[in-house]
């Protein structure tokens, strides 16, 4: 025996008792699960669940982004949403026959409500980030074009959208199915094994009691308790697989519906608890009212309620008037009430003018914003008030509301009954309020449509004000009331003024432009301020072009002068006036005068910014060219849609104009080297389409007129008319004129008369002479039209040729020079300044430029240099090659200029 075992004693006896003693041990399983395996249970899925399952998800976290306004996120899953969508069709057009599922149409149903919400929202949408501003946009943009394929299946939604969806319903029915498949299964049967917890949580609200707290941790300590008896309740493989007993069948069945009961208390409970909570007497309180404390009170039941009374309550109500923690809304509420007790007491006409003048204001005050449009439900209230309130002043005549009665003056109960207000004021406001609403529409909706129907409403409150102002007397008043008359009559058109000129209305028929003659004469004789006389004047021209009074509306301009002073005038003055030259310069063209249609629109288009000159939208500027507070101010300025004037017809009759003036000047100054451009903006559209090397057939406006030049300088007028006037260029431009047939042929008479001057200006050196009917057969004119216009050309030293009566001859004069002399001699001329410059700049480096005497030097003339006092100038004479030429005075020159003489000669004998 070893020595380590011995000398044991008692622990040794112990230690080998207890290694005698079996121990009894459970058998352990030949096969163990683990958690994993437990809890995985593989699923067939058919191809409609994992697509529905994607829409599904997707649409929920659209649902989360929604209430987080996270547009970007909402921007990407809108994306997934259609690309998932895609995916799904074949799906759907199978098993749906193409129907689309009800839980995608109610997404984007919701969808489209959310983002309509937040577009709308302006206050909102200027506190999202930049990135969500963005993405709002872009979003918005993107769902408009994917959403009209559903048009209609969002229309079935909306006539029934509480309808549960497809999705829901076959939940529903699965549930069903297989609650009586488990109620209806044979007591012997076996059940396979499920891998997942036989005891799940159940799932409880925050707001529950501590005892159903308390539930779901005993049954999470009894699902963990089953889980590991589980481990060791089998002892083979196969036990584990076999089916359970019916008797479990039925607990699980019951499990599932007591969960569910479970699940209903809970939210029982929860409505009974807020439903105490709103029983408990809670007050919803807005921050804008005045505590009930501070609110004027009514009178009393037994008050004896008089004129007195009535006024100091109305002066009470008022006086909070524009204090900090006044509920405006309130204070409305307050003076229509006062207004009924007043009504009902009988307390006379002029208190109820006083209080309805003062719910007049206090409208106005209920929106605090000035550069904002009042809501549409005040602005009918406002309307209905003032409406009222002029009936009532013009019934009695013993009322007299003016701003220059004193408050202590004021008498309600004795005739006559002074009232202090200014109706006038309350107008103006008013037309103001109704420019702004219709600013604030979309002008291609219908709601633009609705709010320019109360424009007949407005007009004929401003018409009984004008009844009450000419009865009071007051001219300055009546001035002001004239011009916002004015301002409503002078941009529209009325026919029956054409008829009248045909003689086909009587003699003593009244007219718009009667009528603007009228307001205009009592504004220029009675007016005492600029401005309303300035206004008046550019109306009546506005008025008169309108109406194709040329003559009229040119006089008045050239009498004014307003061209002279309107610099100094406030912006909209400005406007009115860039409004009037470009209505006037379509009444010239209409005329045919297209020599003054020019000028009057050279200015508004030669800037590039027609657009904001007239006030009709602002331009895209680069950043800091304009602050937002500029822009603000600018945004104010606009006119309202329906007084726009068509910014492409103005173009093309300018570019038109440009064409039928430029086209002949440069046909006759071809190889001038001082020629100058009539008009720049089209010289740039004629050379931008030449130095193009392909050019197709045209499609703008600008195409077209740019065409139509390039034919004219051929003399071709038949292809410059077809281009000029056509299908399209009469849908775009030429049927908004009143009488588009008349101005139709005047532009055809044009084209042919500027392409004849054309022709002879090009051609003049190819022909010795050219008969008369010829040219009036090739260009459809008549033969004294042709004459005529030859004539002119010859008596303004145009065309140098001579007229044959006998033989109906054109004899053409060769003193003009051809195409090679005149770029020769260009040629020579730009040499010679060439040599002169380099003589300068090699002199300079010699330093002896100041050195030398008045006519030293070679080729050049020093007096210009030296004698600065005579005023003379050394570029300008080297561009006038005929003055640099006399102003040089020594040998060397005169030999140049007899070698020049000499080398044109010889150029010309060998053009012969």
């Amino acid at each position: 025996m070893s020595r380590f075992f011995a000398g044991g004693g008692s622990d040794s006896d112990s230690e080998s008792s207890s290694d005698s003693e079996v121990v009894a041990r459970p058998a352990a399983p030949q096969f163990t699960f683990s958690d994993e395996e437990e809890d995985v249970k593989r699923v067939v899925r058919s191809t409609k669940e994992k697509r529905y399952e994607d829409l599904s998800n997707i649409i929920k976290n659209i649902r989360n982004y929604k209430k987080i306004k996270d547009m970007s996120s909402m921007l990407t899953s809108f994306e997934e949403l259609t690309r998932a969508h895609t995916k799904a069709l074949p799906v759907i057009t199978k098993v749906e026959n193409g129907v689309t599922p009800r839980f995608i149409i109610r997404a984007l149903a919701e969808l489209e409500d959310f983002i309509n919400m937040v577009w709308e929202d302006k206050e909102g949408r200027k506190n999202l980030s930049k990135n969500n501003s963005k993405s709002l946009g872009t979003l918005r943009q993107k769902f408009r074009k994917y959403i009209k394929e559903f048009d209609s299946d969002l229309k079935k939604f909306r006539e029934s959208p509480d309808a549960a969806d497809d999705d829901e319903e076959e939940e529903e029915k699965k549930e069903e199915s297989e609650s009586e498949d488990e109620q209806h299964v044979a007591p012997t049967a076996a059940k396979a094994v499920s891998f997942k917890k036989d005891v799940q949580k159940v799932k409880v609200d925050k707001d529950d009691d501590e005892s159903d707290d308390s539930i779901d941790w005993d049954m999470d300590s009894d699902s963990d308790e089953s889980s590991s008896d589980e481990e060791t309740q089998y002892t083979s493989i196969r036990e584990r697989f076999l089916k359970k007993a019916d008797k479990e069948d039925g607990d699980d069945a019951e499990n599932k519906k007591e969960k569910k009961k479970l699940q209903k208390d809970s939210k029982d409970r929860l409505k009974k608890k807020r439903a105490d909570d709103d029983d408990e007497g809670w007050e919803v309180v807005n921050g804008n009212r005045s505590t009930s404390a501070e609110q004027p009170k009514m009178f009393a039941k037994d008050a004896e309620i008089d004129v007195n009374v009535v006024i100091n309550k109305l002066n009470e109500v008022m006086a909070a008037r524009g204090k900090k923690r006044t509920d405006r809304k309130l204070q409305i509420e307050f003076l229509r009430e006062l207004r009924t007790i007043a009504d009902t007491h009988n307390l006379g006409d002029a208190v109820a003018a006083k209080i309805r003048f003062n719910i007049v204001s206090a409208i106005f005050d209920y929106n605090p914003k000035v550069s904002e449009p009042m809501k549409l439900e005040h602005w009918s209230k406002l309307l209905e008030e003032i409406q009222a309130l002029i009936k009532l002043l013009l019934a009695n005549e013993d009322i007299i509301l003016s701003e220059t009665i004193l408050d202590e003056n004021e008498e309600y109960e004795t005739a006559p009954y002074k009232i202090r207000g200014c109706i006038l004021t309350a107008v103006e406001r008013l037309d103001d309020e109704f420019t702004k609403l219709l600013k604030e529409c979309d002008p291609h909706s219908n709601d633009y449509v609705d709010r320019l129907k109360d424009e007949v409403t407005v007009s004929s409150v401003i018409e009984q004000v004008v009844k009450y102002i000419e009865r009071l007397g007051n001219d300055t008043e009546t001035c002001r009331v004239y011009l916002r008359k004015i301002d409503h009559l002078y941009y529209k058109f009325d026919p029956n003024v054409l008829k009248k000129k045909k003689k086909e209305l009587p003699a003593n028929t009244l007219t718009s432009v009667d009528e603007m003659d009228r307001l205009c004469r009592f504004v220029y004789a009675k007016d005492q301020t600029d401005r309303l006389r300035t206004r008046a004047i550019l109306s009546h021209i506005f008025h008169h072009a309108l109406h194709d009074n040329w003559f009229q509306a040119r006089d008045l301009v050239l009498m004014s002068h307003l061209q002279e002073t309107i610099h100094h005038s406030d912006p909209p003055t400005q406007i009115l006036y860039n409004r009037t030259m470009a209505n006037l310069g379509l009444c010239a063209f209409r005329h045919g005068n297209v020599k003054d249609a020019h000028q009057c629109l050279v200015d508004l288009m030669m800037t590039g910014k027609p657009k904001e000159l007239l006030a009709q939208g602002l331009v895209p500027q680069r950043q800091n060219e304009r602050s937002l507070e500029q822009e603000k101010v600018e945004k104010q300025r606009q006119m309202p849609f329906h007084m726009h004037i068509n910014l492409e017809l103005l173009e093309c009759v300018y570019l038109v104009s440009a064409m039928l003036l430029e086209i002949p000047y440069m046909a006759a100054h071809e190889f001038d080297a001082r020629r100058r451009m009539i008009s720049k903006t089209f010289y740039q559209q004629l050379r931008s389409s030449e130095r193009q090397s392909l050019v197709g057939p045209p499609e703008s406006m600008r195409e077209h007129v740019v065409a139509a030049a390039k034919a004219m300088r051929h003399g071709n007028w038949n292809a410059c008319s077809n281009f000029i006037v056509n299908k399209k260029m009469n849908v775009k431009v030429w049927d908004l004129f009143y009488e588009a047939d008349r101005v139709r042929e005047m532009l055809t008479k044009f084209i042919k008369e500027e392409s004849l001057r054309t022709y002879l200006f090009t051609y003049s050196n190819v022909y010795a002479s050219i008969s008369v009917p010829y040219l009036a057969e090739m260009f459809e004119l008549p033969k004294s039209k042709v004459h005529s216009l030859i004539s002119k050309m010859i008596i303004n030293e145009e065309l140098m040729a001579s007229l044959d009566d006998p033989t109906e001859t054109v004899v053409l004069h060769r003193s003009e020079p051809s195409r090679l002399q005149a770029l020769s001699m260009q040629l020579s001329d730009k040499v010679t300044n060439l040599v002169d410059s380099n003589e300068r700049i090699f002199e300079m480096k010699q330093g002896n430029f100041f050195q030398r005497g008045g006519n030293q030097g070679y080729n050049r003339d020093r007096q210009n240099y030296r004698n600065q006092g005579q005023g003379q100038n050394w570029s300008g004479n080297r561009r006038n090659r005929d003055d640099n030429r006399e102003n040089r005075g020594n040998r060397n020159q005169n030999r140049d200029r007899d070698h020049r003489k000499q080398h044109r000669v010889e150029f010309e004998e060998k053009a012969e």
